[in-house]
């Protein structure tokens, strides 16, 4: 114990009466442990965003969705107006709700697009409306932060209520409660029922998946949709009018497990197959398989990240291992001397070990210290400025990485060290 002790003092005071060497040979491991945390942390605080904004839309969802196919079915000759017939139908919806069609299904939730633009004076949005059922709040994992969602009576009653997005809301209703209040769909008058919670879907990975910011939703009863505009929506441009026909623009499925998503994901695709071949017009979103996706994606990057970490320390155990060859050379006559007075191979090694391992170890605390720093940092800048998801910090890398500048420390701090302990001590003393 004695011994270790006096080395350990030795070795530190050496180490202490060259601070600034010191410090600049543990410089490489002090920025391959810093980079490594922050890598570490920020990529743990993307993939949990990216992963929060898909489960929004419900990891036991399914979302069949229609899409335009290239050379969609045009009928009629007359180019300057055209009617493109493609996607869902109320006939796909029936066979869907057949029992034992794609069992086990908990909920179905139609959804079909009416508008995109809605006014107020001289005010106006673009917005995406779409009918639906009351079902889809729940479906969707929709909150109403004013007012309520859509209910039963508004159906059966083919009502003009609206419940509209938070962003719909403040530039319609910058000024005003907007509950109560009525704005136009094309020429139809509705009525605001209910103000949907604002989501951060905006640029992350939930509104890549659906297509739109959710802020901008607007959504109306399934029966007022069919009465007030039926299935054809109509755009002109310059010398065309072009008609679409889309009977439903997309069906939630939610089923009541997670183990049974890819299952019933097969199932639907082999019915909407089924007497058609390949449906061109129709897609399946899989929210679960896009946050796996998203999970490896970032698992990739992070451990491309730490591998550049890694080679840092990895330079950094260069450096350290070229100083004490240099300090080797430096403390020739000093190591002669304490091998004179009795000090054996071991002890030299010991020393010249205690102070690449302290390098190490203190360039690894200092490190840690520096990537919790920057993570501290960039959570402040993300929840002021926003632009950037906050990083979490994990204890794993934490202790990976302090771990590995330990034994980079040891590794390359034994050539030296066997090497000074290699030195005969009569030519020692007469190095000069």
């Amino acid at each position: 114990m004695n011994f270790l002790l006096a080395t350990l003092r030795l070795g530190l005071s050496n180490l202490w009466v060259h601070k600034l060497r010191s410090l600049l040979t543990a410089l490489g491991i002090i920025i391959g442990v810093g980079a490594v945390v922050a890598i570490a942390a920020y990529g743990e605080g993307t993939k949990r965003a990216a992963v929060a904004d898909i489960l929004r839309l419900g990891a036991n969802n399914i979302i069949v969705r229609s899409v335009a196919p290239p050379g969609s079915n045009v009928a009629g000759q007359d180019q300057a107006t055209r009617l493109n017939i493609y996607g869902l139908t109320r006939r796909d919806l029936r066979r869907l709700q057949q029992p034992e069609s794609v069992a086990p299904v908990q909920r179905l939730v139609p959804l079909k697009r009416v508008g995109d633009r809605v006014r107020l004076g001289t005010r106006s949005v673009n917005a995406a409306v779409y009918g639906t059922t009351p079902d889809l709040a729940d479906a969707a994992s929709l909150t109403v932060d004013r007012g309520r969602y859509l209910g039963d009576a508004d159906q059966a009653g083919t009502r003009n209520v609206a419940v509209i997005g938070a962003e719909v809301a403040d530039r319609l209703f910058p000024l005003a409660d907007p509950l109560g209040r009525s704005f136009l769909i094309d020429r139809q008058r509705f009525v605001v029922v209910g103000v949907l919670r604002r989501i951060g879907l905006a640029g992350g990975a939930g509104a890549a998946l659906v297509g739109r910011d959710l802020n901008f939703d607007i959504h109306i009863p399934m029966a007022t949709a069919d009465t007030r505009f039926g299935d054809i929506r109509q755009s002109r441009g310059q010398g065309t009018t072009e008609r679409t026909l889309v009977e439903l623009s997309e069906v939630i499925v939610r089923v009541p497990d997670q183990n049974a998503v890819r299952p019933v994901a097969e199932k639907i695709e082999r019915l909407l197959a089924t007497g058609g071949g390949d449906r061109a017009d129709v897609t399946l979103i899989v929210p679960l398989e896009l946050i796996e996706q998203a999970e490896r994606v970032q698992l990739r990057s992070n451990v491309l990240m730490i591998v550049i970490g890694g080679l840092s320390l990895f330079v950094g155990g260069v450096g350290i291992m070229n100083i004490m060859l240099a300090s080797v050379t430096e403390r020739t006559r000093e190591i002669g001397i304490r091998r004179a007075l009795g000090a054996t191979r071991r002890h030299i090694v010991a020393q010249f070990l205690v102070e690449t391992t302290t390098l190490s170890c203190v360039g690894g605390l200092i490190g840690v210290a520096g990537g919790l720093a920057v993570s501290l940092v960039l959570t402040w800048y993300a929840a002021r400025y926003g632009g950037l998801e906050p990083p979490v910090v994990l204890p794993l890398p934490v202790v990976i990485a302090f771990a590995f500048a330990v034994v980079v420390g040891v590794v390359f701090g034994l050539y030296p060290a066997v090497r000074a302990s290699q030195q005969d001590p009569i030519v020692a003393l007469r190095h000069e």
